[in-house]
């Protein structure tokens, strides 16, 4: 019998129902356990392996003789059966037919591509002979989830005491409850992470320049620390040859980069680790053990996604506690104008571009190569008007002429440090960067229990106001005269006191 299937959480019920199925002839249950390479997802929140080894003891509880087979994710497609039954042809030697084989599968849309091969259903959970629709293994989970006791009752024994030896339920429960990650581990569902990789790539040097001198040698977290580069660079420089190196990330994509590269050698510290973690879902490292912390161009996704100022310093207090007294904390990102609630006349280029009479409400609805194609053939005055429909953040203007809007110098300045990523527009418009100035910084970190380094400092990208900014826009005063351009980053340099 092929049974395929996520397998989270195995229930009574199943016990029951594949008994009765080996009573009446079947032999080898070969679970396919499909989503095995996804872990601390909303959807695949247990790991392969804790997943296994459910199934093993549940076997051997039983007495149900099991093969479990890992089958990877792969993208929608009409042939996952046949490339579930090649799977586990590969894994095991079995040719499975639909003359030696019945498919256990409750999922319609699942069971229709094996009946179309000539398989033979059991529907188990769907099966119209049962007196009452049992619950289904994610619907036991959801109640884990929700700190329902009685997904208990409902689970098997071996998930139970898998759950409980590896504390997976309060795991699960942190994973699924997640306000910020979706379901397969990423920040959004339209995110290109392989051009965030790359722009990760370029500017980790310049990055790592611009921190070293901060950066105590013994433990050091760089969280948020995408597909691993910065941590690189500090695995090449010999002061620090016998610190700890450890990346925390949440998107699942870049994670498995850091694992991919750690197994490939790329780093000759022995002792460099990386986490799959949510800094929001609870403490990531034990109190006072960390000696020196990065973050580079996170803190605004925690604002963003976050509860805005209560999760950054939710974040900012976490981060205190699981630092060593001396110990400190480097926040490199972007932040907004010291004065972003002033009134300012925005002047936008109107002829570099298209120049529809309404942005689209629609582009949720498109491909994200559509969306990049749209929006990079409209003007600079154009896309202000698109970003403000796709903007998560409230975004107002008055319109002050064919080229010109008046607004605050934060919101002009939201728009014009985003208007040109366009390949990831959906999910850039999901991000405010200018929602903190550098005292706003100064404030929160200090409430946290931090002292603020003197070399703490706003800055200007100049490269970006240069290239990107300046050749499409012009600022000035509500009456008229040229403004410069703002700071668009910060440098903070945050220190737990020795004495706390």
């Amino acid at each position: 019998m092929l049974f395929p299937g996520r397998h989270h959480l195995l229930t009574r019920f199943q016990a029951d129902y594949l008994r009765r199925l080996v009573d009446g002839g079947a032999g080898t249950i070969v679970w396919a356990v499909t989503s095995a390479n996804h872990e601390n997802t909303k959807r695949n929140p247990v790991p392969y392996h804790r997943r296994e080894a459910a199934i093993e003891r549940f076997s051997v509880e039983t007495g149900l003789r099991s093969l479990v087979v890992p089958v990877f994710d792969t993208a929608p497609t009409d042939q996952f059966a046949q490339v579930t039954l090649k799977t586990v042809t590969v894994a095991t030697g079995l040719g499975l037919t639909p003359a030696d084989t019945v498919v256990a599968c409750s999922t319609p849309q699942v069971a229709a591509l094996y009946e179309a091969l000539g398989f033979t259903i059991a529907p188990v959970e769907a099966d119209p002979a049962l007196d009452a629709e049992p619950e289904r293994p994610w619907d036991v989970l959801l109640r884990l989830a929700a700190s329902d006791d009685s997904w208990r009752d409902l689970a098997h024994a071996s998930t139970v005491d898998v759950f409980d030896r590896y504390r997976l339920s309060e795991h699960v429960q942190s994973v699924v409850n997640d306000p910020v990650v979706g379901d397969e581990g990423g920040l959004t569902a339209t995110r290109d992470y392989r051009t965030y990789v790359e722009a990760f790539a370029d500017a980790a040097a310049r990055k790592w320049t611009a921190v070293r001198q901060y950066v105590q040698p013994g433990r050091i977290v760089d969280i948020g620390c995408g597909a691993g580069a910065v941590l690189e660079l500090a695995d090449r420089d010999d002061a620090l040859h016998e610190s700890d190196l450890i990346g925390v990330e949440v998107a699942r994509h870049l994670y498995q980069e850091c694992v991919h590269k750690k197994a490939q050698g790329v780093f000759r510290n022995a002792n460099v680790y990386f986490y799959q973690r949510n800094v929001l879902g609870g403490a990531v490292l034990p109190d006072r053990s960390v000696d020196t912390t990065l973050t580079f161009a996170l803190t605004h996704e925690i604002w963003s996604y976050g509860n805005k100022r209560d999760s950054l310093l939710e974040f900012a207090r976490r981060i205190h506690d699981h630092t060593t007294p001396g110990g400190v904390w480097i926040n490199s990102d972007v932040c907004g104008p010291g004065d972003r609630r002033r009134p300012v006349r925005l002047t936008l280029r109107t002829d570099d571009g298209a120049n529809p009479a309404e942005p689209r409400k629609d582009l949720a609805e498109l491909s994200s190569a559509e969306v990049a194609a749209y929006v990079s053939g409209l003007s600079t005055r154009a896309r202000l008007d698109q970003f403000a429909v796709d903007f998560a953040f409230p975004f107002a203007y008055e319109p002050a002429g064919a080229d010109v809007v008046r607004i605050e110098l934060g919101q002009a300045m939201d728009f014009l440090t985003r208007k040109d990523y366009t390949d990831n527009w959906l999910s850039e418009t999901q991000e405010q960067f200018c929602g903190l100035d550098f005292d706003d910084w100064r404030t929160l970190l200090t409430e946290a229990g931090f002292t603020i380094d003197p070399a703490s400092h706003p800055l200007r990208n100049d490269w970006v106001i240069d290239n990107r900014i300046a050749p499409t826009a012009s600022l000035a005063d509500d009456h008229g005269a040229p403004l410069d351009w703002p700071f668009t980053h910060a440098v903070l340099v945050a220190r737990r006191p020795r004495n706390s």
